[in-house]
């Protein structure tokens, strides 16, 4: 009995961890191998799967680095399924939920409510919820001009008023004052006719309004650019250049380090020599912030990283897996004391690489064991073909001959999500997989790892995202740092 019980356990950890790394990586978007399509049913499946089997591990996913898609869809499974958790279950999912919303881009919290909305998902919790959410929001005005509809769907779906007549006005009756006391409110009715007016909007509402008024492109990107959060000046500083508007230029040395990592590749060749300087200390400023305490103390350090043609990803998740292994490079480099990078197209100019070939793993996997790391990160997709199975059987020798007590740390960390096989695909049964969507969370992904290597059941599984859950509900004090602007909206 005991024996089919941890058998039970292992088959529950592994179940949890396939789920884990569909979320961390899987948007139901187009990837290089599949169709969106594919995606969303995949990640539906696996939703249901694990909601309907392991409800309390899947609410406690949420403390985990999981993308915002998947966030927003368990909370939205949540709420919809509240009937069947206990009370106990109620109140932590609350918990989670919050703390969750809190942490999504405002946008995706707006599509959420649109969405439970849609679903006619409308109890007395999920009602509680979103009041407790928009209480929160720190400018009630920014949201009545940014997301009007999402918020104007918000009051409507959990039966609330605005919060005071003015806003009450602007959302549902605009036209009953000639002016509003808010200034933002204000500069909203009067960019209707006056240009200037504008200007004082944010970037993603101002855009209209210039396209309204047949403002040119240049003249607008040049004047609206204070308004620009740092995410948009990133994404908007080289039409901006290209349209004469020198006043988009974005702080890179501020810049989160996978953001910048696609920036970097978005680039042109040219442009990337001729300013390799200033991308290169950004890139390598973005890393020491993001290795935080653990800088140089990882050892020696080897990397497998996959530029074939495969990491181009699709036309919704451009470059995204050659991003995330450049961001990786970067940060790989800051963690050890001696670092070793392995491209798979035989490059070694870092800034220069771009998606093209075949992808050789098992050769430079040699390549890398070669250097006696104390760990090897291999960074890919997983489809080893030049030639097919070398890697698997590279790694298998490795790790059953060569290296039986685990001397050298291998992990495999992949971006992209295998919509046919419900996860990320694997190199070896003997080497861990863990999926990856920002190079910021190597280190943690790098310790979740451990579980995925069949040996750990649900007991030790289920301590560590407790753990994780409490660090999640009570977050350290906030250091005295600038706290980061929200995402744009396009972000995760």
């Amino acid at each position: 009995m005991a024996t089919e019980e941890s058998f039970g356990d292992l088959v529950a950890a592994d179940d949890v961890l396939l789920f884990v790394n569909a979320a961390i990586t899987a948007t139901g978007q187009r990837e290089f191998r599949s169709e969106a399509g594919e995606q969303r049913l995949s990640l539906d499946f696996l939703h249901s799967y694990i909601l309907g089997n392991y409800r309390e591990l899947y609410a406690a996913v949420l403390a985990l680095d999981v993308n915002d898609h998947n966030a927003a869809l368990i909370v939205q499974g949540l709420l919809a399924t509240a009937g069947e958790a206990t009370a106990a279950q109620r109140r932590t999912e609350g918990r989670l939920i919050a703390r969750r919303l809190a942490l999504l881009p405002p946008q995706r919290v707006y599509r959420l409510i649109r969405e439970l909305r849609r679903a006619k998902v409308n109890n007395r919790r999920t009602r509680a919820i979103l009041r407790d959410w928009l209480a929160a929001r720190p400018d009630p005005a920014l949201d009545a001009v940014k997301y009007r509809a999402g918020l104007k769907l918000a009051l409507r779906h959990t039966h609330l008023a605005p919060p005071g007549a003015e806003l009450g006005d602007f959302l549902f009756r605009p036209a009953r004052r000639s002016a509003f006391a808010t200034p933002l409110l204000d500069s909203w009715r009067r960019a209707h006719y006056q240009q200037s007016a504008l200007y004082e909007l944010p970037y993603s509402v101002a855009e209209g309004f210039a396209a309204k008024h047949g403002i040119t492109r240049g003249t607008f990107l040049e004047k609206i650019a204070p308004r620009m959060t740092r995410q948009e000046q990133l994404r908007l500083q080289e039409s901006g250049r290209r349209h004469g508007a020198e006043a988009v230029r974005a702080d890179l040395a501020r810049m989160p380090l996978t953001r910048l990592a696609g920036y970097v590749l978005g680039l042109p060749t040219d442009d990337r020599v001729r300013r390799r300087a200033e991308l290169t200390e950004a890139l390598r400023a973005a890393a020491r912030r993001a290795a935080g305490p653990h800088r140089g103390s990882w050892g020696r350090v080897a990397a497998v990283l996959d530029d074939s043609f495969s990491a181009t990803g699709s036309g919704q998740k451009r470059r995204r897996p050659l991003t995330a292994a450049l961001a990786c490079h970067f940060l790989l480099e800051a963690l050890a004391a001696e670092y070793t990078p392995l491209w798979t197209s035989g490059r070694t100019d870092a800034l220069l690489v771009h998606p093209l070939g075949p992808t050789p793993l098992g050769l430079r996997i040699v390549d890398a064991l070669d250097t006696a790391p104390e760990r090897l990160l291999i960074v890919s997709d997983g489809w080893d073909n030049a030639p097919p199975g070398l890697a698997a059987e590279v790694l298998r020798v490795w790790r059953t001959r060569l290296d039986p007590d685990g001397r050298t740390s291998i992990v495999h960390l992949n971006p992209v999500y295998d919509a046919e096989d419900f996860d990320v695909r694997r190199l070896a049964p003997t080497v861990p997989t863990a999926g990856l969507r920002d190079a910021e969370d190597l280190p943690t992904l790098v310790g979740l790892a451990r579980f995925a290597e069949g040996r750990t059941g649900l007991p030790e599984l289920t301590a560590y995202l407790d753990e994780r859950t409490r660090a999640f509900l009570d977050p350290p004090a906030p250091a005295t740092t600038p706290v980061p602007e929200p995402l744009p909206e396009d972000a995760r």
